[in-house]
Formats: C-alpha cells, structure tokens, sequence
C-alpha cells in the first residue's frame, strides 16, 4: 500500500512518495480473492512475478521458453491501495509512471485516469480532486496482450505493407520493445508490467525540465553553459519566484547566477567556466563530471532543485569529401576518435531484474579491452539511465539508436503522435550525457526497403509523398526524429538510419556506416578478408560462438544433452541456419570436434580470429586517411543465456574474441599479416611466394619511438626459420598507422612458420601479433610441451612449439589481463589474474590441437 500521509517539511516544497511496494497481480480474467497473488516489488514484469508466485518455470532453462507463451497471450491486472494525503490546500497530487509495458488501462477508484500504448513514454497524471475524495483509493492497472492488440491494429491498416525481419510483422504497430516478440539471438517473451518506477509527487511548485547546451571556446579555455529550466505550478504572476543556477565541481562552486522567471514559466542563463577540465573518452584523457543544477526559490525558500551531471566537450560527426568518398568518424574536443567497440542488446528479456550494479558491469567490461563506443540497438530500449552514468563515468561514448528495427513502420496519424512524444521524452532524458555521440533513426530499415523494393526517392524532398508511399517511416527518420533531435540536443550529431549512405545503397563502401554481414550470413565470405569488405564505419559484424561450458550448464538441465548439436543446444541458438553457418567456418578452417568442450573451443577461436581479422585491417585503414572511422562487433552482451554472436555470454563470461579485441585495439598494437591465399576457389598448388606486411598503428596523441621485431618460427619444430627482422626507433605517427616492413613467405622453400611480431615502447613490451599460415586444419600439432605455471597472481606461460589461442577457464569472480593467446618458444606470457583465492584450485585451459599431444 502507498502511504502518502503526513505533512512535508514545507507545504510547497516537493514530496515524492514510492510506490515500488503493496502491489499484487492477477490474471485479469481469473476471479475472487484468492486469483490475487504478490509482488514483491515494482517495477516488475509479469513473467517475473509468476516465477515468484512458482506459477512459471524459468523460461532461460531448457526449452522452458515454449511453456511461457502463454503468457503473453493474457491480461494481467495490478493493483495497490492509496491512502489519501495530507495535502497543502494549493498542491498538486500527481500520479507518476516513468514505464508502462505496454497497453495499460490505469483506473483510480474504479474511473479510468490513464490509457497508454506506448511502452517508452512517461506519464503523468494529475489526480489531486480524486485523491482529496475518500480515506483510500484501489489503483488497478490492466496490461492486454501486447501480441494480440498488435494484431489487431495491424488489420486495421491494410494500406500499411507490414514487412520485416525476425518476430511477427505485427510488433511494426506498436510502441514496445521489439526484441520481446523474438530476434535471433533472443527468445519470444512478451512481458507486460509496471517496468520503471511509479511515485506521487505532491507539489506546488515544481522544475519540470532542465536544458544544458555547453560551447567550448577553440582554444578550449573557456566553456560557456546555456541552462535553461521549465518551471510549472505557479499561479500565472510568477515575479515571486526565482529561478538559482549553480555549476559545481566535486562538491565547489565554479560559477552561479539566480534569474527572474520569463514567460511561459520558463528561466535562462550562461554560465562561463575558465579553463574547463574537458570530457574524453577513456584513454584520450580524464571523464571529469560538472554537476548544473537550478532550484526554484520563492521568498528566500527552496522549493524544488533539479541536477545534471554533464561533461564539457564538444563532439563532432566528420564527414568530408576525400580520395575515399566521404568519411564518417567522430571528433571530441578536436581529436580524432578511432571508434573501436561493441553494439549493445538489452541485457535481460527481464529489464526489471538488471540493477545498476549489473550495468556498471557490463560497462567496466568494456574499459580493459580498449573499447571506446557502445551502440544502443534500435529493437530494444532507450537504456537505464544507469547505464548512461557509467559511460559517463567510464569514458564510453554512445551510439544511440531510436527504437525502430529490422522493418518497414507504418505512419498513421496516431502513432505519428505517439513517436513524437516519446522521442521528445527519451531526448530529454538522455541528452545531458557526455557519453551521448550520435542520436540514429533506425536500426536496418532502410536495408528492409531495399531488400523488397520499397519506394525510396532520395532526391524527392517532398514529405507528403513520402506519407503516402510504400516506405512512410522516411518521414520517421528524415523529418520527425531529426526535427526532435535539433530542438531538444542540438549539439548532438542525428543519422537517419544505421546502416544509411546519404540516399545511396546502404552497403556503399564509399558513404555512411555499413552493416558488413557478408561474413557469417550472406555470402559467408572467408573471414580472412573482412577487412577487404568494410566501409567508412563498420557498424555491425560479427561471428557467432558458444559460451563457456559453465554457461551451457545452466540451461542444460541432462547430461545426456551435452553435446553439440543436442536439441536443447540448437534451441538455445535462434540464428536461422546456425547449424550450416557455424559448421561451414569450422570445416573451412580446422579439424571439428565432437566432444563438447573441444567444439566450444573451436566455435570460440572462429569468432576469435573472425573478429582479429576485422578489427586489425579496419584499424590499419584509419591511418589511410580516415578510410575506416571505427568498427562495432555484433554484440557485446546477451539477454539469455545462448550461443550467439556475443563476445561476453548472459552471466558476464568473456569469450576469447573479447581479449583479441583488446590486443588490436590497444593504445599502440603491433600488426602483421601475409596476403591471404583463399584454397577453396583455386584448388591449385599454393603460389609460390607470399607477400607480408608490417605495421603499427597508435592512438597516442604525440609522436613516439618504439622498437619492433618479426621472427619466422616453425609450426612443426619451433625453431626460428631465417632471421629475424629488428627495426629499431621507429618514429610512429601520432593518432594514426606507421608502414614498418615487408617481406614474401617462400612457400616452396620454407616450411609451415608463424610471423611473430612485437613491439617495445621504452624498453616495454607493449603489444604482439601473429600470422599463421592458413587453413589451421592443414597445421600439425603435436608436442606443443605448453607450461603454465603460477606465481601469486600470475600466471607464467611458455611453449616448446607455436600454440594457437590458448584459452583460460573464465572462473566466477576472476578477472584475467589476457586469454586466447598465441604462444611462441623464447617469448613467456604472464597473464596477471585477480580474484582467484588461495587454496583455490589453478584454471583450466586448452588450446587448438591439445587433444593430439
């Protein structure tokens, strides 16, 4: 029960009242008392309740996911008791729902207050006159069948050409998370509730909004802040009133003013802060945080202050004409970001289980493996505002998609109002984030209008046409979202689409960001050329792999069913044609396995090297005049426990491809590669002679000297070939790829070898890289004689022969520098770990071809 009595400490200053507790829930066509179980708290989804009330088995374990589908066929009806206030006779009583899944009916004694359809849209309800009524009030709301009103409002619209990719064309009508109806990757889970907080807020007097515009002058020694509050509640004369703006650092007033309150209840002024201590991204500088906040004063006394927590930088999206096309990458306070990183999936089917602890998780993840950029995906939600703070907080920049994915949107006039809003709602949430780098109108909705011939004029600019074309969501992402995105956060760069190429094909190479996915799916390129196929951004790709085994166990409830293409496994992998796609990587590149901890470990070293090939090539181009302005895996997280294109599985597990991502993505990282030779199209002798490369590429803002090495190792004995290459004070290009040597591989003369590279800056080994000769599945790998020995919290690795990514167990608790590496003789590895207890036992570890020793 909410219990909102008692007085505030000033009758006009803000109360807010919780109602997280109290609540119960029924199906809503169940009758009597006894139909009524509870919650133990909000905000809660139903699934989750009914796991509680042990009325569900949990749908992540074995094919439990089939036995909830009902579910989301229901109604389900909530419902607390409010206990009338004690109210100032001038105060408001305002019902606040920050979310609402999806189609809620929310009466108040029995009379409707609120009907709402959109699952991102806050509201607010005034019910000061009802409140006022009686002792205590039933406040019951109603959740339909998200699925079955989809439907229905699909027939309702047959000019509409519902088209989409994964889930049910229907979910394109409704304003809910569109991963709920099924993606592949992600289970068919239709939840309904109360999914964020619900409270009163009893007021007079109340700032509804704060605005923080930020400029930096060009020397960046002077930031300049626009702030701008909205203020409701005062009696139309608001001279009284005052509005105090304040911009503090770590507790210190750098600068303030207090302004009378303008018309339409609003209040503006500029703060200045002399030599700014500016926001970057992790690695480029520090995340400094400047607390903006402003308090309605009225007679000296303060009635309502509101904060934001922001970051002076400024941000651009560069896009300018060169010998490549037109470039596509980020600048934050004038240095040129190379946008190494992850997109993002909501992290649970169940939202309301993520706390902010599990968000700073995930995001710490992201710091160690040198990642700069995560994508919000636009078939999930706008995120938690705790995962903002912690890419505030870890220096993280953030792609944010609107929530419009894989499908081709109707436009009618009601949903046209319903998206406005809850752009305009979720902007204004968001917008004050320093890690806020883009704002993105859909995720693939173009490359949906382009696979099925949809209309599509670039060059007609009239609007109404597009209303009335077979594509209507244009009007979506090229006026409605980007008139949105310039009122409410002008300094925040707005893209049409992801991917979008300026009207062109969206896998132009040349324009925009792509979505390479040629790899994998498509024409299941070799994974060895990825970076022969990308674009100017590489917004997505990737290469599925299984979790750990600790992680399949979880879901797997027989051992029976632990092997690789048990029924239970293949459940728990929704990507179309998996069993095709992942076995023809395996095939094409080493000896499969079945025994299930060896194919995991196989699964795991395709998306290893998939995504090494990826991200090493893109990187080098950045150095080619921005040729390539960043790349961001598909994905980093999953919101199950699955086998899926992740790089860290649903309980936090690294993969091994999350470690090759940090090797190539370091500060400075060493590169070296012979030029690929595809078997599978020539069947002919291998070519005579390779050539090879090596490079280095570096972040570092100033130039700096390093020392590089290349060893040519033998497969079969170890022993080094031909001599070495040493390079010595190398000067390397600042921010960018310095061009180091090159060589051939004599392919009939010289026997199977590794290229080892690395790479001293200052005397310190800083970064490695390795070439093997490809197909793996052609390489013998008998007596590799690998030791691991361990010291305190290291970890010391050696090898007789070159080892193929060499993977450590990833133990609960335990956190390890590195994994998935290659090993090569004369050249020990120390892996420093954290959390491994004494007494606790060593971890385990494999590599390729173990099992032959």
């Amino acid at each position: 029960m909410g219990d909102i009595s008692g007085d505030m400490a000033h009758p006009a200053q803000v109360k807010i009242v919780d109602l997280s507790l109290g609540w119960s829930f029924k199906q809503t066509d169940d009758v009597g008392e006894n139909a009524w179980s509870p919650v133990k708290r909000i905000p809660s989804t139903v699934h989750q309740d009914l796991i509680d009330s042990k009325r569900l088995e949990d749908p992540f374990i074995g094919f439990n996911e089939v036995k909830a589908e009902w579910v989301g066929l229901k109604s389900w009806t909530y419902r607390t008791t409010l206990t009338r206030p004690n109210v100032p006779l001038s105060a408001k009583v305002i019902l606040v729902f920050d979310g609402l899944d999806t189609f809620a009916h929310v009466k108040l004694g029995g009379r409707t207050i609120l009907e709402s359809d959109n699952m991102f849209l806050p509201h607010r309800v005034d019910i000061t006159e009802v409140i006022k009524s009686k002792a205590s009030h039933d406040l019951q709301i109603e959740f339909e069948s998200a699925f079955l009103k989809a439907r229905g409002i699909k027939d309702q619209h047959p000019e509409h050409k519902f088209i989409c990719f994964n889930g049910d064309s229907a979910r394109l009508a409704v304003r809910k998370a569109q991963y709920h109806w099924g993606w592949d990757w992600g289970p068919v889970l239709m939840c309904a509730g109360i999914w964020r907080p619900a409270r009163l807020e009893i007021y007079t007097i109340r700032i509804s909004d704060l605005k923080v515009d930020i400029s930096i002058s060009d020397d960046h020694k002077l930031a300049t802040i626009h702030a701008t509050a909205e203020i409701e509640g005062h009696d139309g004369s608001p001279a009284h009133l005052l509005a105090d703006f304040n911009i503090s650092l770590d507790g210190k007033t750098i600068s303030s003013g207090c302004v009378k309150l303008g018309q339409h209840g609003k209040a503006s002024t500029h703060l200045e802060v002399p030599n700014p201590e500016l926001w970057m991204p992790h690695g480029y500088g520090k995340q400094t945080l400047y607390t903006v906040s402003v308090t309605a004063v009225s007679d000296g006394m303060p009635l309502h202050t509101v904060s934001r927590r922001v970051g002076l930088r400024k941000i651009r999206l560069v896009q300018d004409n060169d010998s490549h096309g037109k470039s596509f990458y980020f600048r934050v306070n004038d240095v040129d970001i190379f946008c190494g990183g992850s997109c993002w999936i909501p992290t649970d089917s169940f939202l309301t289980n993520v706390t902010p602890e599990r968000y700073r998780a995930w995001i710490e993840l992201m710091v160690p493996a040198n990642q700069k950029m995560i994508r919000v995906w636009g078939g999930g939600i706008y995120e938690h505002d705790a995962f903002y703070d912690a890419c505030d907080e870890l220096g993280i920049l953030v792609w944010q998609d609107f929530m419009f994915g894989c499908g081709n949107y109707p436009c009618f006039p009601a949903i046209l109002d319903s998206i406005e809003a809850e752009a305009v709602a979720n902007v204004r949430r968001i917008r004050h984030h320093p890690c806020l780098a883009i704002l993105a109108g859909n995720n693939e909705d173009y490359q949906v209008q382009e696979s099925v011939g949809l209309t599509y004029d670039y060059e007609d600019k009239n609007e109404e046409h597009w209303l009335k074309s077979d594509f209507p969501a244009r009007y979506i992402y090229e006026s409605l979202l980007p008139r949105v995105s310039a009122a409410e956060a002008p300094g925040i760069p707005y893209w049409p689409g992801s991917p979008w190429s300026h009207g062109k094909v969206s896998s132009d190479p040349t324009v925009g960001d792509m979505h390479q996915w040629n790899v994998w799916h498509g024409t299941q390129e070799k994974y060895q050329i990825f970076d022969s196929l990308g674009g100017r951004f590489n917004s997505e790709f990737g290469m599925e792999a299984f979790p750990h085994i600790a992680t399949i166990k979880t879901f797997v409830e027989k051992e029976e069913d632990l092997y690789p293409q048990s029924h239970v496994l293949d459940f728990h992998n929704k990507a179309d044609g998996h069993e095709r796609r992942i076995a023809t990587y395996l095939v094409e590149n080493v000896r499969t396995a079945t025994r299930l901890e060896a194919y995991i470990h196989l699964t795991q070293l395709i998306q290893c090297e998939a995504l090494m090939y990826g991200y090493r090539g893109w990187r080098k181009q950045w150095g080619d005049g921005r040729h390539c302005g960043g790349a961001l895996v598909w994905q980093l997280n999953d919101c199950w426990p699955t086998t899926s294109w992740s790089i860290v599985d649903y309980y936090l597990r690294r993969k091994p491809a999350y470690y090759a991502m940090a090797r190539v993505l370091a500060p400075v990282a060493v590169g070296i590669r012979r030029a690929h030779h595809d078997w599978s199209v020539t069947h002919a002798r291998e070519p005579k002679t390779q050539d090879w490369e090596l490079w280095v590429v570096s972040s570092r803002l100033t130039e700096i000297t390093a020392d590089v090495e290349v060893r040519f190792v033998s497969v079969r004995t170890g022993r080094e070939i031909k001599e070495k290459v040493v390079k010595q004070g190398i000067r390397l290009i600042a921010n960018g790829t310095t061009h180091v040597s090159k060589g051939k591989v004599d392919n009939v003369q010289e026997e199977p070898h590794v290229l080892a590279a690395r790479i001293w800056v200052d005397g310190k080994l800083v970064g490695r890289d390795t070439d093997w000769p490809q197909p793996l599945k052609y390489l013998q790998f008998p007596d590799r004689n690998v030791k691991v020995e361990v010291l305190g919290d290291e970890m010391h690795v050696t090898a007789e022969r070159p080892v193929k990514c060499l993977v450590f167990e990833e133990r609960e608790g335990c956190h390890l520098s590195d994994s998935a590496i290659d090993v090569v003789p004369n050249d020990k590895q120390i892996i420093h770990v954290r959390g491994l207890k004494t007494g606790d036992p060593a971890l385990d570890w494999t590599y390729l071809g173990a099992g032959e020793q």
